[in-house]
């Protein structure tokens, strides 16, 4: 199943420039290809595509002997041109915690199946927030089979409970403070990677967006950086791909420290001595971004050389929310900042940190009542 746009001598007069291809099997179980009209827009094919799909659908499987392997099946395929290649990959993963569900037939599925495959899961080393992520699928698929088989899971759907434990023990998130990361960082000989470890730092990228960087989202003159694209290693047999970035609010234009600039500017300076250098290179690379195991290994190096604890990658972007939140940032800006969809995903990931901004609001309270106390 793909949605196309045609080339442009293709269309028509009045630019209807759509169409969705896609296979199917008749009545007779041969499987054919489907070349659709043209559409003006590619909300309209998306929607013929869906029609299209259900109406034949009908016929190409029966739900009274469809398995959950099937409609697992179904709702990879229907997803593959319409989420991103890495989150293929994630719902390959998932699709594995699944087998034991596979032989069910959809329409005979119960509570005591659920209940049995909810227990399976918990036989797993998984935290919590894994098993629900596992539970959420399980949910998008069943979704998926009311939609377009017509599969009615009510019954079973509205008793699900998702994991839960009151005994298990949250992780402490790892962050460096800014005496550690200065500790860090001082044993660092390349500028290269301590551009990179300040960029994580400072400006709190995940580690996909700082490795996506060239030197043409280095806005030099106002002094920012465009944060529109991600890379993600081994998908689909290539060494690395350029994907968008993880949700719409991550695409960011952020101002850039004056540390990290004068390194920057330091360092296109040296990267632009290297023969057959471009601004479409990556900063952190050159036509190929820097591995991702070498930077891990680096990172784990200079950890140890300068004496301070073992964070991963991602570590440093809660280094950045903590340093923020320390001096005192407004929560609206650095939810903004770190590209987050809402403050409440800020509040809920970072609330611990905002305890010593809870006690400042209580004294400024308690100092106002006894600036103005009646004698």
């Amino acid at each position: 199943m793909a949605i196309v746009q045609l080339k442009q001598k293709d269309w028509t007069k009045d630019g209807r420039k759509w169409i969705f291809m896609t296979y199917y099997n008749d009545l007779e179980g041969n499987r054919k290809q489907f070349k659709s009209m043209r559409f003006m827009t590619k909300k309209e094919a998306i929607e013929a595509e869906r029609d299209f799909i259900k109406e034949k659908v009908e016929y190409k499987i029966n739900t009274n002997t469809m398995t959950f392997k099937e409609l697992i099946d179904s709702y990879y395929e229907y997803q593959s041109d319409k989420v991103k290649a890495t989150t293929m990959l994630t719902y390959k993963d998932r699709i594995r915690y699944m087998d034991e569900l596979n032989k069910i037939k959809v329409n005979e599925f119960t509570i005591q199946h659920y209940e049995v495959w909810r227990k399976k899961i918990l036989t797993y080393d998984l935290s919590n927030r894994t098993r629900n992520y596992i539970f959420k699928f399980l949910k998008a698929i069943m979704n998926y089979g009311t939609k377009w088989y017509g599969i009615n899971f009510m019954n079973v759907y509205n008793r699900m409970a998702n994991f839960s434990d009151p005994n298990e023990i949250k992780k402490e998130m790892l962050f460096f403070t800014f005496d550690e990361f200065q500790q860090f960082i001082s044993v660092e000989e390349s500028l290269l990677l301590k551009a990179f470890y300040e960029t994580l730092y400072y400006c709190g990228l995940r580690k996909g967006e700082a490795r996506a960087l060239t030197w043409k989202d280095f806005r030099r003159d106002d002094r920012t950086v465009d944060i529109h694209k991600g890379v993600s290693d081994n998908v689909n047999g290539e060494r690395f791909i350029v994907t968008s970035p993880k949700t719409p609010t991550s695409n960011r234009i952020l101002p850039v420290p004056k540390v990290l600039y004068d390194d920057y500017v330091k360092l296109y300076e040296e990267r632009k001595r290297i023969y057959g250098f471009k601004d479409t290179w990556f900063i952190f690379g050159t036509n190929i971004p820097l591995g991702d195991s070498a930077l891990t290994n680096h990172k784990n190096k200079n950890c140890k050389n300068a004496g301070v604890k073992q964070i991963r990658i991602h570590d440093f972007r809660h280094s950045c929310a903590s340093f923020l939140i320390n001096c005192n940032a407004n929560i609206t800006l650095v939810a903004k900042f770190l590209g987050h969809a809402k403050i409440e995903e800020t509040l809920n990931t970072y609330s611990h940190m905002f305890k010593n901004s809870m006690d400042d609001i209580i004294k400024i309270i308690d100092t106002y009542n006894e600036k103005n106390q009646v004698e």
